[in-house]
């Protein structure tokens, strides 16, 4: 195979990959046999181009979310006010449950950026017991 030829696949490759296709799926779309792909897998520079991939997917998909999210509340909020019961429950627990969760990952984010801090030498000095 060529140069641009393994350049291609591997681009479809990647492609594959990074969106959850498993090794058969992705060597039947790159025109790869499944060994080829296990061996492409085991190229730290291979590795290093699928990890960047996911993670530019993952930040796409949280920004989706991140759009998305005032939508839902608005939906969760009319819903508190719908004639049915039952659904007027599920929008409060939903409400609840989520609002539980979003104050529990502030919480660790704030306690991970001080971690950060105090480990370059940038937040408060921790105090130390005197005996």
């Amino acid at each position: 195979m060529s140069a641009a030829g393994r350049r291609n696949a591997d681009e479809v490759l990647l492609a594959q990959l990074a969106t959850g296709a498993t090794a058969e799926e992705a060597a039947k779309a790159a025109g790869l046999g499944v060994r080829t792909v296990y061996r492409r897998l085991q190229d730290e520079g291979f590795r290093t181009r699928l990890s960047d991939l996911k993670a530019k997917g993952l930040e796409h998909a949280v920004s989706l979310m991140g759009q998305m999210s005032g939508t839902a509340v608005e939906t969760l909020s009319k819903l508190l006010t719908a004639s049915s019961e039952t659904v007027r429950l599920g929008a409060a627990r939903s409400i609840i449950e989520l609002g539980l969760k979003l104050r529990e990952a502030v919480e660790v984010e704030q306690r991970l950026r001080t971690l950060e801090e105090l480990a370059r030498g940038d937040g408060p000095t921790p105090m130390r017991r005197t005996s």
